[in-house]
């Protein structure tokens, strides 16, 4: 499986950014690209004089050419980042719809006791335009992230490498099902 994985943080050692390398290494990918979100603002202003970003391109050409993308977001405000939520908003504005029919497997990893269930309520329903394949579960959310990474970046929960497994299994799946 040609894994693309996505994190809504941009801070190099996040937790959400554990959590894709997580969902590669449980999944089995035989392929991973970790996307960058790092992007200007999106700016109707600066789309019409420069054009789509070459960063932007590349992540929605990465979209397209994934088997796969898992998502995993922060919860900031009861809702996913600003960068990802400009993210979506850039690649939107590609030609085509790289997300057309691509299956998705939401993830979150928080401070807080939730894991980030609002975030990927707000991450689905912003997702929904583009006609992604998102599965529904399991659910992985990682509540007290900093507690739950070993030394080598691994989950150390039981439950939440179970659960990972589990949407990671769910992921191909639906990889060999669309196909």
């Amino acid at each position: 499986m040609n894994l693309l994985g996505i994190s809504g943080s941009l801070r190099q050692d996040s937790f959400n950014r554990k959590l894709i390398r997580e969902a590669a290494r449980i999944g089995g990918a035989s392929e991973f690209t970790e996307g960058s979100v790092r992007f200007p603002l999106y700016d109707g202003d600066l789309e019409e004089q420069s054009g789509i970003p070459a960063e932007v391109q590349t992540l929605a050409d990465q979209i397209a050419a994934a088997d796969a993308v898992v998502i995993s977001t922060p919860e900031y405000s009861k809702g996913i980042s600003g960068v990802l939520k400009n993210a979506l908003d850039w690649v939107s504005r590609t030609e085509g719809n790289p997300w057309d029919g691509k299956p998705v497997a939401i993830m979150s990893a928080t401070a807080g006791r939730a894991g980030g269930e609002r975030a990927q309520f707000d991450l689905r329903l912003r997702m929904m335009a583009f006609r992604p394949r998102i599965l529904q579960g399991p659910e992985v959310l990682v509540g007290g992230a900093q507690n739950e990474f070993g030394e080598d970046g691994r989950l150390t929960g039981e439950s939440y490498v179970k659960f990972m497994t589990g949407l990671m299994d769910a992921l191909k799946t639906e990889v060999t099902r669309g196909s």
